[in-house]
Formats: C-alpha cells, sequence, structure tokens
C-alpha cells in the first residue's frame, strides 16, 4: 500500500491490521446489492476489502492525495472528494434500500457525523464507525450514568446502539493516545415528522445544557422560558440525567401537543 503522511488537520489515523479491518468489514455483512457509503477511506484498508463483495460501494474522502491513490487503484470506484457533511445523502439512496454507512472517522467530528446521520436517518438502514471508545460510552450510556447525556438520549431515539469490540491504540498509525472502539448503529423505522424531531433535539440540548439545575430551572433558561410545564407528567425537581429516554419523548409529545402553534414561532 502507498503510503502518505497522515493530516493532524483532517485527524486521519490510518489502521492497517487486517485481523480487525475484517471484523470491522463483517460487522457491516456488505452483500452486492448493498448501497455503502464509506467516510474517510484514506489508502483504503477497509475500502478495499468492502470492495470484494461488493461494488456498489462511494467513498466520500477529503483528502486530495488519498483520492489520487484511490483512483488509480480503484478506476471503478465512485470516489467523491468532499466533505462528509457537506454531501447529499439523497443522491446515494435510489429509493429502493436504505444507505449502510461505514468508516474510521475522525475523532474531532464523530458528533457532527451522527448528528448528521440522525438528520437523515429514514435513508440509513445501519453504520458502522470505529471511533473514539469514551465516545463510543458516551453513545450507549444510561439513565444515571456519568457518560449519559445528549448523545447518548438523542442517538438511542433514532438508533440501537451496541459496541461491537475494543480497538488498541498500538494498530494505528500514528499511534492515538486513546483506545478506539467500533460502534454498531441500526436506525430504527421511526414515524417522525420534522416539528417532532425538532422539538425533541432541542429539548434534550436545552435540559443537558445546565445539568446541574432541576428540569424546571433548566427549562426556564432555554427557549422554553415561559411555557408551562407543571402538567406535563414529569417530576421539574430532577435534573435532565435522572430521567430516562421515554422521558424526553413524553415531555416532547406535552410541547407538542400544548405549544405547537408556539413552537414554530420559537424555533
Amino acid at each position: 500500500m502507498e503510503k502518505i503522511k497522515p493530516l493532524k488537520k483532517f485527524g486521519q489515523n490510518y489502521l492497517s491490521d487486517k485481523n480487525i479491518l475484517r471484523k470491522i468489514v463483517n460487522e457491516i455483512n456488505p452483500s452486492p446489492d448493498d448501497s455503502i457509503i464509506e467516510i474517510g477511506p484514506g489508502l483504503g484498508a477497509l475500502t478495499e476489502l468492502i470492495f470484494e463483495k461488493n461494488e456498489n460501494l462511494s467513498c466520500v474522502e477529503i483528502d486530495s492525495r488519498a483520492v489520487l491513490i484511490l483512483k488509480q487503484k480503484y478506476p471503478k470506484l465512485n470516489i467523491v472528494q468532499d466533505d462528509f457533511l457537506k454531501i447529499d445523502l439523497d443522491k446515494y439512496s435510489d429509493g429502493n434500500s436504505k444507505l449502510k454507512v461505514i468508516g474510521n472517522i475522525p475523532y474531532n467530528i464523530t458528533s457532527p457525523i451522527i448528528f448528521r446521520l440522525i438528520e437523515k436517518h429514514s435513508l440509513i438502514s445501519e453504520a458502522v464507525f470505529l471511533i473514539q471508545l469514551e465516545v463510543a460510552k458516551r453513545m450507549t450510556a444510561i439513565s444515571g450514568s456519568k457518560d449519559y447525556g445528549i448523545l447518548a438520549v438523542i442517538l438511542q431515539k433514532f438508533c440501537d446502539v451496541r459496541i461491537a469490540f475494543k480497538v488498541s491504540p498500538n494498530v494505528f498509525y500514528p499511534k492515538p493516545k486513546v483506545y478506539s472502539a467500533v460502534v454498531h448503529l441500526w436506525f430504527k423505522d421511526l414515524s417522525i415528522n420534522e416539528d417532532e424531531k425538532k422539538v425533541f433535539i432541542y429539548l434534550v440540548k436545552a435540559l443537558f445544557n445546565n445539568r446541574r439545575k432541576t428540569i424546571k430551572n433548566s427549562l426556564s433558561n432555554s427557549i422554553f422560558a415561559g411555557l408551562d410545564f407543571s402538567n406535563s407528567g414529569i417530576d421539574l425537581t430532577k435534573r435532565a440525567e435522572q430521567l430516562v429516554p421515554e422521558n424526553f419523548e413524553s415531555l416532547t409529545r406535552f410541547l407538542l401537543d400544548e405549544y405547537h402553534h408556539q413552537l414554530r414561532q420559537l424555533l
């Protein structure tokens, strides 16, 4: 495999351990008919193994140096030189089957990538990512734990999430200072409109951005200030980390039922 110097600005840490690469590909289990997007293929370590099983693969790579190498190695591969956060995912959906997404993604933009997928959740069936272990713990955290927060509540609303396995820093170049993990996300077939999605996300962020305060005080310091939550059925003296995901959903339904018109002006 050709080598190029990993760039810190792109958060590049190359993985070349064939064992782990195979385990990641087996986790997404590509079939010939799947529509797959790989985020940040780099020099093609994962790409090679996916391409053996599925030629309907699109790779989105921001580094022009890597794009040149990939195009030489895989002339038939759909390689897009762009920032994944800026591409139009609708263009990659054929309307019949949902997308699978895979990647060894930059640690510094893991959350934005996850929220981008949530935004387009109806297009995606599942995703498998190699990410920082600490972020993986936040994604799978449960109510009351120290890692439970915005990422866990919002992600678990739209996905079933599992940590597949941990990965040592010793298998990367350059070697990161932290452990990594492979996470598998299965996107739920949700019937949710854009208003409900927007209110839910705003509500979760409002409550956890003031996580030391009670729910009542957090809401009064947010865009929802002035709205009466006393009949919401939620104990407003609790803090956000004491709520289970269903509580956030019931608060969202309460807001939509009681204040739908006002919310459209607020959001």
